[in-house]
């Protein structure tokens, strides 16, 4: 639902919005045209050295060459990196209007560095700034190493990580959600569509239970 989404966001044409790591630019194919007029949109995507896993690099040559392709789209895009090892800046400080995230931060947490990256948010972005977050929701209570493991985090996680970053809870929305997930997958989230991992097995029942229940939170910057 992503005019929804980004409505509730405020996401407005003359704004300075940044995505973190859009993957294969669902969003981005959105955004980009949306701001290219009067605003400004920055693709946040993967640190790309040594150690970056095939996949991720392969995505961010799908990126480049999707905004290659079709200028009349992309061309005012920039694509910068964020992530470990040190790569902790989106823009100058206290430049942006919006930072997005759209099922990210389970990658983070189980990698450990969500602190870090909700702190670049922060400091990317204006006073009265927007951080809005979209992700697999777990089931309250749910363990640290279970929300590694799922790829769901629970909504009191990424609240307090956003607090213990100075963020203020702007609220919450229902936009995303999906009654029919119950988060006891297999393969965790990614038992259910878009990646199918399980590939044939179950599909059509993956398939009817759809994609995953989602958060839809929204902070602000003081």
């Amino acid at each position: 639902h992503p005019q929804a989404t980004l409505e509730f966001f405020g996401v407005e044409p003359q704004m300075s919005v940044a995505e973190i790591w859009p993957g294969a630019g669902w969003y981005a194919e959105i955004l980009a045209p949306y701001l290219r007029a009067h605003g400004r949109y920055v693709a946040a995507g993967f640190v790309e050295n040594k150690d970056t896993p095939d996949y991720r690099k392969q995505l961010m040559r799908d990126l480049r060459a999707r905004f290659k392709q079709a200028p009349e789209l992309f061309d005012k895009a920039r694509i910068a990196p964020l992530g470990q090892p040190g790569s902790w800046t989106i823009a100058p400080t206290a430049t942006l209007d919006v930072v997005l995230t759209f099922r990210n931060v389970h990658n983070w947490v189980a990698a450990g560095y969500e602190k870090e990256m909700l702190k670049a948010f922060f400091a990317s972005l204006k006073p009265g700034g927007v951080l809005g977050v979209v992700e697999h929701r777990a089931a309250p209570g749910t363990g640290i190493e279970q929300m590694k493991s799922s790829g769901y985090v629970t909504e009191d996680y990424v609240i307090q990580l956003a607090q213990e970053a100075g963020f203020k809870l702007a609220g919450k929305s229902e936009i995303n959600a999906n009654p029919l997930d119950t988060r006891q997958y297999p393969e965790g989230v990614w038992t259910l569509p878009p990646i199918l991992r399980l590939k044939q097995q179950d599909r059509e029942k993956y398939l009817a239970i759809g994609e995953s229940d989602r958060m839809t939170l929204k902070f602000v910057k003081p």
